[in-house]
């Protein structure tokens, strides 16, 4: 399990390879669960770190009143970086590929 101390990053790692794990389907339910149960924690705590940092941020963006300012963010810079290390495909069949019961 995830160590308190551990970077955002390292956590996320973490949460990524119990996915992976739990999506290989191999393992006994007990084990599916604990692992589950761990994903859910770390995953409560990247998010907290994530709301942690926003906060941080609104901080440092406000002018010398107090005020919010708005600073413009490039949204594909964004994506680069947050972009997931994991590539999923979905296939979708073709309706005619089902077979109906009636």
């Amino acid at each position: 399990m995830a160590d308190k101390k551990q970077t955002f990053e390292a956590s996320l790692q973490e949460l990524e390879k119990i996915v992976r794990r739990l999506e290989n389907g191999d393992l006994a339910l007990e084990e599916s669960l604990k692992l589950f149960e761990d994903g859910v924690k770390l995953s409560r705590e990247c998010q907290e770190r994530l709301n942690q940092a926003e906060r941080r941020i609104e901080v440092l963006l406000k002018d010398e009143d107090g005020n919010p300012t708005l600073q413009p963010i490039n949204t594909e810079d964004l994506r680069e970086e947050t972009e997931s290390k994991v590539k999923r495909r979905i296939v979708f069949k073709d309706e005619d590929e089902y077979e109906t019961p009636f």
